[in-house]
């Protein structure tokens, strides 16, 4: 699983007060709001956050992050969460690029690695240690995660806490789709759920591992409306009522 490709160059574009990262193509890998840098300005950005939905972090915990990007999701967990974040990112140019336009914040909660996340996962030191792992693995190219095989994704799972929650950004429409669906739900035991699929193609997986978590209609939607209060930004009932009208169930069992 080691990783061959050249580094990807980051680039920089802005508009409507908002600065966007590049590697290089018209994708975007990431974008912030400058007047408002803690915002999760794109909106799948927010969806991988969905795991507030059923847990709530605590200054014990820790959180990873597969994959800086523009450092949206780093500089919102820091605000918004007490818990120490690690973020493993492939390309030193990236990090040095959001130091220097993207307002990454020094923090004694935040520690970056250049790893590849791929053999980052499969480290034993990462075994258990985190309570949440948000993963978005793009090249310039975009065309799929450069990360999602079942190795990969056993390796997420192995890296969760006891009961803990990956979230990955997927493309629906994108061949790659099918394929990363069928080993997270292998590797996750079938304990997945998907939000609906964004204007941009973006969609974002669910997975769960440790003791099922059975909540009620109403249970999901209050602490949804919790979750709306008090982190800035995140439309949870929105999020809750669709995965509740994907399921039609009385009780959501995940």
């Amino acid at each position: 699983m080691i990783r061959t490709q050249e580094l990807d160059h980051p680039t920089l574009s802005e508009s409507g007060g908002v600065r966007y990262l590049h590697f290089g193509t018209e994708w975007i890998q990431g974008a912030m709001r400058i007047r408002k840098p803690s915002e999760l300005f794109l909106a799948y950005t927010q969806q991988m956050m969905a795991w507030l939905l059923f847990l709530t972090p605590s200054k014990e915990d820790k959180l990873a992050i597969l994959g800086l990007g523009a450092g949206s999701l780093l500089r919102y967990s820091l605000k918004h969460t007490p818990c120490q974040i690690d973020t493993v990112e492939w390309n030193p140019a990236v990090t040095s690029i959001c130091q220097a336009y993207f307002r990454l914040p020094g923090n004694v909660r935040s520690h970056i690695t250049h790893a590849d996340a791929g053999l980052w996962v499969c480290d034993p030191q990462q075994r258990g240690q985190y309570l949440a792992l948000m993963v978005d693995l793009y090249d310039g190219e975009a065309q799929g995660p450069v990360r999602d095989s079942l190795e990969f994704y056993q390796g997420c799972y192995r890296s969760l806490a006891d009961q803990g929650i990956m979230t990955v950004n997927l493309f629906g429409s994108h061949h790659s789709f099918e394929h990363n669906i069928e080993h997270i739900r292998q590797a996750f035991k079938g304990r997945v759920l998907l939000l609906p699929e964004m204007d941009e193609g973006n969609q974002i997986v669910i997975a769960f591992k440790g003791s099922v978590l059975s909540l009620t209609t109403q249970e999901l939607l209050d602490r949804a409306e919790h979750v709306q209060v008090k982190y800035e930004g995140l439309p949870a009932v929105r999020w809750a009522r669709e995965l509740l009208s994907q399921r039609s169930v009385e009780q959501l069992d995940v």
